[in-house]
């Protein structure tokens, strides 16, 4: 009973963490239409930015999350205005070969300033112990990514399905011109929601650098498994991706407890299973 507490304990809190980073590429992918395979390489940015923050300048957590989603998000900021505007709307191989251009520039900046050493993030002492939820003891920083992951959904399906934001969100990627010409600033719309990916995949580098350490080849290390999230999910879907995340989350970390020699190979099993089932995701749509 214990070893299936624990299991359920990991993978919930592994599925969170891989949610906080996947959804601003769910966003990207399934409602701006750029396939961004730089999105990992933001939150390694976030990562570093934290801690370098905790370590050298000695700040509080909870300010190193702040500063690393404000430092990842204002130099992403020229990044989208003269690399990713260009390619909106460009041929999906376009798009590939640029952003993953951009990783390759962001893993060598990271190398060369940062060292190619694996980079750690101090909790605070609130987050370092168990916590007691009656029927056993959870790590403090598995029940903070769980929170933090909730919270994040709740607000993303908000802010994309009831404010006046998410509909010209959503007009602005199903047709610009006449979005455009209702008065939509189409090109701020997609700045700004470039924006809230990259500040979301900075915090989920920060919230789970314990599950997912920073190191220079974090994004490459786990681009595909981004993009299978968004694949599994279904591009552009907020609960799609959640569910996804949850449910890969229950399969590696399953198989990482009972079967460890096989390594990822049933996390690939159970992503082929699915979309040969469903190959527009879960909760995807089509078209």
């Amino acid at each position: 009973m214990q070893t299936v507490l624990s299991i359920a304990a990991d993978a919930v809190a592994y599925g969170m963490v891989l949610f906080v980073i996947s959804i601003g590429l769910s966003v990207t992918m399934g409602l701006m239409k750029v396939v961004n395979l730089a999105h990992g390489a933001f939150a390694m940015m976030g990562g570093y930015i934290a801690a370098f923050a905790t370590h050298q300048l000695g700040v509080p957590f909870g300010v190193a999350i702040v500063a690393a989603v404000a430092g990842t998000v204002l130099a992403a900021i020229p990044v989208e205005r003269v690399l990713y505007r260009p390619i909106y709307g460009a041929p999906e191989l376009t798009q590939v070969l640029m952003t993953i251009g951009i990783t390759f520039v962001i893993i060598g900046i990271a190398n060369y300033a940062m060292g190619p050493s694996m980079k750690t993030i101090p909790l605070p002492t609130i987050l370092e112990g168990p916590v007691d939820i009656g029927f056993r003891s959870i790590a403090a920083h598995k029940l903070f990514a769980v929170a933090t992951g909730l919270v994040v959904a709740a607000a993303a399906w908000l802010v994309i399905e009831r404010t006046a934001f998410g509909v010209k969100l959503r007009a602005s990627v199903d047709n610009a011109t006449m979005a455009a010409a209702l008065g939509v600033r189409t090109k701020v719309v997609y700045a700004v929601s470039f924006a809230a990916a990259v500040g979301l995949a900075a915090l989920g580098g920060v919230v789970g650098a314990q599950l997912l350490p920073i190191e220079p080849y974090y994004a490459l290390r786990y681009m595909v498994t981004f993009l299978v999230v968004v694949s599994v999910g279904g591009a552009g879907s907020i609960p799609g991706a959640l569910l996804a995340c949850l449910l890969l989350g229950a399969v590696e970390t399953t198989g990482r407890y009972l079967m460890p020699e096989f390594g990822e190979f049933f996390f690939y099993l159970a992503v082929i299973a699915i979309v040969c089932v469903f190959p527009h995701g879960l909760l995807g749509r089509r078209g």
